[in-house]
């Protein structure tokens, strides 16, 4: 389970909370806390809402594409833990202050998002919070997005940001087109999510339950060895959902070190 803090912007003050709450609570969320309050920006909504990881991005991508949402930030919440509120009625019965809040209902069955390895370098959690409902909404056209951060990030940080902002949207991308499929062999679920997934965003084939890509763009850019981090994890992300973390992905060639293809290998 995660804490999230958002930061919406609105023109209209009335209804704000129930109509965002009520979307917070249809994805598997509670409402932990908030606050309204009027400034030259408009209307400023603060949620805190805790659930799980693996329904984050489909929040945020709801919540930035509301009608009533003018703008729209993320970040996670660092203020300690803080009790649940009272349930109540989801059908906008309030609390006695105007703050409606309700039972969430049965968290996804997706397991949640592997931690970051205590090894790895540090992530820039509250950025990648950030991006993460801006490629939700440019899906699929967020490899120039991701470009662009590759050059802007520290470079001990890169592989360990990219993998992780690609399982975040693998299984988001798995969720929202897949999720309703049976469970599949590892094979299966490679050619039948993992390769059409892929071609939404690169050119890839299968070749002997190998999936082969033929143009990433994050080949060539001054890294050393197999750099197709975000592609690397946005395939685990997609295949978490039929087998969990039970499938290791790993790039065992790539155009960067002079292949004619990157070259991902799946091992259950």
């Amino acid at each position: 389970m995660v804490d999230v803090e958002f930061r919406v912007v609105s023109e209209r003050r009335d209804g704000l909370l129930l109509a965002l709450g009520q979307v917070v609570i249809a994805n598997g969320f509670t409402l932990l806390r908030q606050r309204m309050l009027n400034s030259d920006e408009g209307v400023v909504l603060v949620m805190v809402v805790r659930g799980p990881a693996d329904q984050l991005l489909v929040l945020e991508e709801k919540l930035g594409t509301h009608h009533l949402v003018q703008s729209f930030e993320a970040s996670p919440y660092e203020g300690g833990s803080a009790p649940p509120p009272p349930p109540v009625r989801a059908n906008g019965a309030g609390n006695g202050n105007g703050h409606a809040t309700a039972s969430p209902p049965p968290a996804a069955s997706a397991p949640p998002l592997a931690p970051t390895p205590a090894t790895a370098a540090p992530i820039d959690v509250q950025r990648v919070e950030t991006l993460l409902p801006q490629l939700a909404r440019n899906y699929p056209n967020i490899l120039l997005q991701l470009v662009a951060l590759e050059r802007e990030l520290p470079p001990a940080q890169r592989e360990a940001t990219l993998r992780y902002i690609g399982q975040r949207v693998g299984a988001w991308v798995y969720k929202r087109d897949f999720a309703l499929g049976g469970q599949l062999p590892l094979a299966d679920s490679v050619r039948r999510i993992a390769l059409p997934a892929m071609r939404q965003l690169v050119q890839a084939e299968l070749q002997d339950d190998v999936l082969r890509v033929r143009n990433s763009p994050f080949c060539h850019r001054g890294e050393h060895g197999e750099c197709c981090h975000f592609l690397r994890g946005m395939l685990g992300g997609l295949l978490e959902g039929q087998h969990g973390g039970n499938v290791r992905v790993v790039e065992s060639q790539c155009r960067n070190t002079g292949a004619e293809t990157c070259r991902f290998e799946f091992e259950a």
